[in-house]
């Protein structure tokens, strides 16, 4: 691969961008399910929630609870799985180096799915009762999931940074 004085190309430069931008829709995503969950577990009143989802444009609180949260894990299950399949190996091939990351990245990723996991089956419970235990169990699962994710998106991109933006085509 070419490189440039300052080590990065366009389309590594590109490639590091769109990570990132991927990264921050899971993170925005992540966010509603959490503030979406903490309502519904605190026993908020149906009309309170749904004027927080009025751009939703659903029937019910709890139908958007669970279609967002299943989304957003089908969202992250995918983008693990590309990253796990195509991006990791590259990495590997441009840069040795990284492979003690990549490892970490590829066990971080096995365990966001368990919790992926945890998170839809807690939203395929969820009914309108207010005594239903999914909810509490949604919430901690979504509370984990938050904190597990978070850190493993930071950590990808901050390791795998300078590799990436050096790319001048996919390796």
């Amino acid at each position: 691969m070419a490189s440039r004085a300052n080590g990065e190309a366009p389309f590594g430069v590109l490639m590091h961008r769109q990570l990132k931008l991927i990264h921050q829709m899971l993170r925005s995503d992540l966010t509603v399910c959490r503030e979406l969950a903490r309502d519904v577990a605190s026993g908020a009143p149906a009309s309170d929630i749904a004027e927080q989802i009025v751009a939703l444009q659903t029937r019910s609180p709890i139908w958007t609870l669970q279609v967002n949260c299943l989304y957003h894990c089908r969202v992250v299950h995918a983008h693990h799985g590309h990253e796990d399949a195509d991006m990791f190996p590259a990495l590997r091939r441009s840069n040795p180096e990284l492979s003690a990351v990549v490892d970490k990245l590829e066990a971080d990723h096995r365990a966001i799915s368990d919790l992926l996991d945890d998170v839809e089956e807690s939203a395929k419970a969820l009914d309108d009762t207010a005594a239903n235990p999914a909810r509490e169990r949604l919430v901690g699962a979504l509370g984990r999931l938050e904190e597990d994710l978070l850190a493993h998106l930071a950590y990808e991109e901050e390791s795998i940074a300078a590799t990436l933006r050096g790319w001048d085509q996919w390796p």
